[in-house]
C-alpha cells in the first residue's frame, strides 16, 4: 500500500489570559455587539510579557508528541510556521529545538502568514516523501497582538496568540495526507499587511488591513482551493467529514461555506473563543476537534487557509 505522511498526534496551546469584548471594550472604541455581529469573536487569548512564540510553540510541541506517544530525539524535521519570531534569526525553530532537547535534526521557520501551517504542511509532507524514516513536528505558532494597533478597532478586536502543532509519521495503513495545494499572489500585499520590517524601517510595524477586500478574496480563494484539493485528492468536496479553515472570522467562514454547498455542522469554529491566530489557527482547531472525539481514524479531513500576501492553501488528510 502507499506511504503518506499521516499526523499521528496533535497538541495546542493557549496562553492563560483571556481578554474578552468587554473587557476589551474598556480600552478600545467598540463593543461586544459590535466585535460578535462583525466577526463572531468573544474572546481572545495574549500571551505575558515572558512568553515567547517558542514558548507557546514549544508547550504545543510536547502535547502532540505525547498524544503520538512519541519521544522528543526521534523527531528529525522541525518546521515552525509564524510571523512573530523570537528574533528576526536565529529561526525560532532552532529554539523550540533546543527547548525539547533534540540535539540533532533540520529545523526552520516558514513565514506565509495565517497560510503558515498549510504551506509547512506541505513542506515537511514533500520532505517525508523523500525520507520516510523522518518523524517531523509540524507548529503554528504566533504572539500576534505584539503586532496590533490598539487604537485601530477595525483590526486589534480580531487578533489573538497561541500555538498548534502536529506530528508526522510515514504510514501506510491508508492515512495520511492525500494532497496539498498552495497559492499566492503578491499583487494584493497592501490589502493585508504590516507596515514595517528590518530592511524597510527598521521596525517592527503594524497590522494594515483593508477588510471588505479581504473578505471578497477570501471566500473566493479559499474555496477555489478546497475544490482543487479535493480533485487532487480524488474526492468530491460533499465527502469531506470535516473541514478545519483558518479562523479568521465567522463570515468568511460562513461565506466559504454556502460558495461550497457545506452544511455548518461540517465546520469546525473556535474563531469565537481564540479569535485569528494566524498561523496557529489550523492546528488549533484541528486539535481542539481531535480531543474532543469530532474528528476521527477514518474521517476525511480538509485544512484550508488565506493569510496576507495573498497567500493560501488547503490539504486533504484521511484520518
Amino acid at each position: 500500500m502507499t506511504r503518506r505522511a499521516a499526523i499521528i498526534g496533535t497538541g495546542s496551546y493557549l496562553p492563560e489570559r483571556i481578554v474578552s469584548n468587554e473587557e476589551l471594550a474598556k480600552t478600545v472604541a467598540t463593543s461586544d455587539d459590535w466585535i460578535v455581529e462583525r466577526t463572531g469573536i468573544r474572546n481572545r487569548h495574549i500571551a505575558s510579557d515572558n512568553e515567547k512564540t517558542s514558548d507557546l510553540a514549544t508547550i504545543a510541541a510536547r502535547r502532540a508528541l505525547e498524544a503520538a506517544g512519541i519521544a522528543p530525539c526521534a523527531v528529525g524535521l522541525i518546521v515552525l510556521a509564524t510571523t512573530t519570531p523570537d528574533q528576526t534569526f536565529p529561526a525560532t525553530a532552532l529554539q523550540v529545538q533546543a527547548n525539547l532537547g533534540i540535539l540533532d535534526c533540520v529545523a526552520f521557520d516558514v513565514q506565509a502568514v495565517c497560510s503558515g501551517f498549510i504551506y509547512a504542511l506541505s513542506v515537511a509532507d514533500a520532505m517525508l516523501c523523500r525520507n520516510p524514516d523522518l518523524v517531523a513536528l509540524v507548529i503554528g505558532a504566533e504572539t500576534f497582538t505584539r503586532l496590533l494597533d490598539w487604537d485601530d478597532r477595525s483590526t486589534c478586536v480580531l487578533f489573538g496568540d497561541g500555538a498548534g502543532a502536529v506530528v508526522l509519521q510515514s504510514r501506510s495503513d491508508g492515512s495520511g495526507i492525500l494532497a496539498t495545494r498552495l497559492h499566492a499572489d503578491g499583487r494584493y500585499g497592501e490589502l493585508l499587511h504590516v507596515d514595517g520590517g528590518p530592511s524597510s524601517t527598521g521596525t517592527v510595524g503594524k497590522v494594515r488591513m483593508k477588510g471588505r477586500e479581504v473578505y471578497r478574496h477570501a471566500v473566493v480563494n479559499l474555496a477555489g482551493v478546497l475544490d482543487e484539493v479535493a480533485t487532487a485528492a480524488g474526492v468530491e468536496v460533499a465527502q469531506f467529514d470535516w473541514i478545519v479553515p483558518h479562523q479568521a472570522n465567522l463570515r468568511i467562514l460562513e461565506g466559504t461555506a454556502k460558495k461550497l454547498g457545506l452544511h455548518s455542522d461540517k465546520v469546525v469554529v473556535t474563531v469565537d473563543q481564540h479569535a485569528n491566530t494566524s498561523a496557529a489557527s489550523v492546528p488549533l482547531a484541528l486539535d481542539q476537534a481531535v480531543r474532543d472525539g469530532r474528528i476521527v481514524p477514518g474521517d476525511l479531513v480538509a485544512l484550508q487557509a488565506m493569510g496576507g500576501g495573498f497567500t493560501w492553501g488547503a490539504a486533504a488528510i484521511r484520518w
